[in-house]
């Protein structure tokens, strides 16, 4: 079972996108921001990191920044989840090097089709 560490401040989100990832057979480490999701990465080591940007105590560039400064997380794919529609944004993230970006509100489909991506599936 594939575990994914999703940092997301937003409840709703969250916990609709935990239940979302459970049901497709996912284990879901839920944060509720930057400073916990930096916690629960070098602790669980996850497959894969889906994180929200604008969050506070570390925002995801940050985090994304951190667990690419970190020979144990480094490997860890990092998919950007954001609210921010602008291209400079994703720009910005895919430029840091991350896996994926994807735009809130998301479909199902687009969620499970960038995450088997970004594991090789």
């Amino acid at each position: 079972m594939r575990t994914v560490l999703l940092i997301e401040d937003n409840d709703d989100i969250r916990e609709n996108t935990s239940e979302l990832l459970e049901l497709e057979g996912y284990h879901v480490l839920p944060a509720t921001n930057g400073q916990t999701g930096l916690q629960f990465a070098r602790e669980h080591l996850p497959d894969v990191v889906l994180c929200d940007i604008m969050m506070p105590v570390a925002d995801g560039y940050e985090v994304f920044k951190q667990l690419k400064a970190e020979q144990a997380t480094s490997a860890i794919p990092f998919i950007f989840l954001t609210a921010n529609a602008e291209n400079k944004d994703m720009e910005t993230g895919m430029r840091l090097g991350a896996n994926g970006y994807i735009r809130k509100p998301f479909s199902a489909e687009e969620l499970l089709e960038t995450l088997a991506r970004c594991l090789g599936e």
